[in-house]
C-alpha cells in the first residue's frame, strides 16, 4: 500500500497551479506536522506577517499555538471553522478540517483568508453609517424646516420640522418632483424651481393655509463638473417669530417702565436724603418733580412764601438731562424794575448812563444750557413779560440798547405765591405766557398741611446747627410735639428762624418748654401750674404744675408706664412715684 503522506504530496503537486490560483492560502500538514505543500497565497500571507513558510518544515515552528489545534484535529476529527489569527500586519480566518486516507486521520488541510482589508472597508462603512445618522438626527433636530431636492427638482429629503410649519406629509413629497407639486397647486411657486433656475441663493416669503406665515430660502449645492447636483430649502415660520417680536417689544416696555421706577425710586431716596419729607403730600410733590425732571419743558411752582420752592426747583435741575449746565436763580420781585430789565437780558456797552464800557451779559444768557429759575414771576412788568414770553417761543432776545438777536437755549422753571388765573383775569398776567410757563405744575402745600414733617424738619436743623457751633443740644420730645402743633404763616423759614432762637435762648443740653421764644399759646397744652392761695405763682408750684402736665401728657400718648417713662427719660418706679404724688391714674 501506498505511503500517505506520499499519496499528500503528490496530490498536492499534482494540484499545485490549480492551488496557487486560488486567492486563499493553503496549507496541508501530515499527522506528523510537517507541512507537505502550501500555495503562493499561503507563502504570501504569512511573509507578509514577517514569518518565513517552507515545504518541509515543522507546522509548530510557524504557529505554536497553531500546531496545538492541528492536533486536536488529528486526535479528535473535528473540523477547526472560522479560526481568527492575527499576525503583524494582518487578520486572517482559517479553516481546518482533517484529511483522512483509508479511514485514517492522515493529515490536516488548512484554508485561510487575509480579511484585513474587508475589517479596513467595514469599519470605514460604520464610520459612513455613524456620520449618516448623526446627520440625519442634525436635520430632524432642526427648529427650521428643510426640504432637500436633487439637481432635477425630487424630492430628497423633508424633516419633521417641514412637516409641523407647513402641515403636509413627508410621504406625500419624498420621491415627488417639484414641478408636479406646483402643476397640483400644492405650492403657489417654488423657491427650488427658482433656484435650479438662477442657479444662486434665492429668498421667498410664502403664506400657507392656516394663517401661517413663512420665510423660504432656497440655496444650490454643485457638483465637480459646475452643476447643481442638490437644492436645500430652509423654511422658517415668522409667524411665531413676529409673535416672539411682539412680545419681546413688549417685554422692553415693561423692562423701561420698572428701570425708569427705579431710577425715579433711587432719585426719591436721594432727595429724601438731602430734603426732609414725611407727609405724604410731600412725597408725592417729590415723585411729580422727578417725572417733570425727565423733561424739557417748563415748570411752574406755586405755593406760599417759605413752603421750599428754590429748593424743589434747584432739585429738578439737578436731576435733569441739564445738571451739568447753570442753575440760575432770578428773584423777579427783589430787583427794582427800572433795573430788572438789565439784569435778565443784559446790556450793550453805552446802552444807559452808568452801564459799564464793555456792556454787560444778562441772567438769561448766563444760564444759557441750563435752567432759569423766575421766583416770584408774577412780579414781572408787562414789558418784560413780552420779552420772556419770545425768548420761550422763539429762544432769542436782545440786549438792553441792542438790536442783534442772541440765541439762547434754557428751560425756565417759574415760581410765584400769587393766584396767577387770577392776575390773568385782571389783565395783569399775559395770558399766552400763562400758558406758556404753566406747562408742568407743581404745588407745594404750606406747612400747616403737612405736619409730619415738622418733627423731622426741626431735627435736621438742629443737627446743623449742632455741626455749625460744635455743640450737642438735644430736644425734649415735648418740644417736637409742641412745635407740631403750630400753624407757621411763613412755613419752613419761620420753622428754621423759630428753632435758631430756641438754640440760641437755651441755656442747658436739653431744649425744653421754656426755650420757645413764641406766645404761651404754644405751651399752654402743657403748662398750666397751680397758683399760691395770694395769687402768686411760686417756682417750687410752677414746676410742680409743669411736670404734672408733662408726665398726663406723656400717659396720653403712650400704652405702658414703660414707654412713658422711656419719652420722660425717667425710670418707671420714679414715674409710678411721681403719678402717685401728682394724683394722676
Amino acid at each position: 500500500m501506498q505511503n500517505p503522506i506520499q499519496i499528500l504530496k503528490e496530490s498536492f503537486a499534482a494540484w499545485s497551479y490549480v492551488l496557487d490560483a486560488a486567492h486563499n492560502g493553503i496549507i496541508i500538514i501530515d499527522r506528523h506536522g510537517v507541512i507537505v505543500g502550501c500555495n503562493e497565497a499561503a507563502r504570501r500571507i504569512f511573509k507578509e506577517g514577517a514569518v518565513s513558510l517552507s515545504t518541509g518544515g515543522l507546522f509548530s515552528d510557524l504557529s505554536k499555538t497553531g500546531w496545538r489545534d492541528v492536533k486536536n484535529i488529528l486526535e479528535t476529527g473535528q473540523p477547526q471553522i472560522g479560526k481568527r489569527i492575527n499576525l503583524r500586519q494582518s487578520a486572517i480566518i482559517v479553516n481546518r478540517t482533517p484529511i483522512v486516507i483509508n479511514g485514517q486521520i492522515e493529515g490536516v488541510v488548512s484554508i485561510f483568508q487575509d480579511i484585513s482589508e474587508y475589517e479596513n472597508i467595514i469599519t470605514e462603512l460604520k464610520s459612513y453609517q455613524e456620520l449618516h445618522r448623526r446627520l440625519e438626527a442634525i436635520i430632524e433636530s432642526s427648529y427650521d424646516g428643510l426640504y432637500i431636492t436633487d439637481g432635477k427638482a425630487k424630492t430628497l429629503l423633508v424633516n419633521s420640522a417641514y412637516e409641523r410649519i407647513t402641515g403636509i406629509s413627508r410621504n406625500n413629497l419624498i420621491g415627488r418632483n417639484m414641478k408636479d407639486l406646483v402643476k397640483e397647486k400644492l405650492y403657489d411657486h417654488s423657491v427650488t424651481l427658482e433656484v435650479l433656475k438662477s442657479k444662486r441663493s434665492v429668498t421667498i416669503m410664502q403664506h400657507i393655509k392656516g394663517g401661517k406665515e413663512v420665510i423660504v430660502t432656497g440655496a444650490p449645492i454643485f457638483d465637480a463638473d459646475g452643476e447643481i447636483s442638490m437644492v436645500v430649502t430652509n423654511v422658517r415660520d415668522i409667524t411665531e417669530l413676529n409673535q416672539l417680536r411682539t412680545q419681546l417689544e413688549e417685554t422692553r416696555r415693561l423692562s423701561s417702565r420698572y428701570h425708569q421706577s427705579i431710577l425715579e425710586q433711587e432719585e426719591l431716596e436721594h432727595f429724601l436724603g438731602e430734603m426732609v419729607v414725611k407727609s405724604t403730600s410731600m412725597v408725592q410733590v417729590v415723585r411729580k418733580a422727578i417725572k417733570v425732571a425727565k423733561v424739557d419743558a417748563s415748570v411752574m411752582i406755586t405755593g406760599e412764601s417759605g413752603v421750599g420752592k428754590s429748593m424743589l426747583a434747584r432739585f429738578i435741575h439737578d436731576m435733569s438731562a441739564r445738571r451739568e449746565n447753570p442753575f440760575v436763580t432770578i428773584n423777579c420781585g427783589a430787583i427794582p424794575e427800572s433795573l430788572i430789565e438789565s439784569e435778565l437780558f443784559g446790556y450793550e456797552k453805552g446802552a444807559f448812563t452808568g452801564a459799564l464800557p464793555g456792556g454787560k451779559a444778562g441772567l438769561v444768557e448766563i444760564g444759557n444750557k441750563g435752567t432759569v429759575f423766575l421766583d416770584e414771576i408774577g412780579e414781572l412788568s408787562a414789558n418784560l413779560q413780552v420779552k420772556l414770553l419770545n425768548v420761550l417761543e422763539n429762544k432769542i432776545f436782545t440786549h438792553v440798547g441792542g438790536t442783534k438777536p442772541v440765541a439762547v437755549d434754557i428751560r425756565i422753571i417759574a415760581a410765584t405765591n400769587k393766584n396767577l388765573d387770577e392776575l390773568v383775569s385782571k389783565g395783569l398776567f399775559r395770558e399766552d405766557l400763562y400758558y406758556r410757563v404753566n406747562v408742568l405744575p407743581i404745588h407745594i402745600p404750606p406747612l400747616r398741611e403737612r405736619r409730619d414733617d415738622i418733627p423731622a424738619l426741626v431735627t435736621r436743623i438742629v443737627s446743623k446747627i449742632n455741626q455749625k457751633h460744635k455743640t450737642n443740644k438735644r430736644l425734649d420730645p415735648s418740644v417736637l410735639e409742641s412745635l407740631r402743633k403750630f400753624n407757621y404763616p411763613g412755613n419752613v423759614r419761620e420753622l428754621i428762624n423759630l428753632v435758631e432762637r430756641m438754640f440760641t435762648m437755651s441755656e442747658d443740653e436739653y431744649i425744653c418748654l421754656m426755650d420757645i421764644p413764641v406766645p404761651d399759646d404754644l405751651r399752654e397744652p402743657f403748662m398750666n401750674p397751680r397758683e399760691a392761695e395770694d395769687g402768686t405763682l411760686p417756682l417750687k408750684n410752677a414746676l410742680a404744675g409743669w411736670e404734672a402736665q408733662l408726665i398726663k401728657e406723656a400717659i396720653r400718648r403712650h400704652k405702658t408706664i414703660a414707654e412713658s417713662a422711656k419719652a420722660l427719660r425717667l425710670h418707671p418706679t420714679t414715674l409710678w412715684r411721681k403719678m402717685l404724688k401728682y394724683s394722676i391714674k
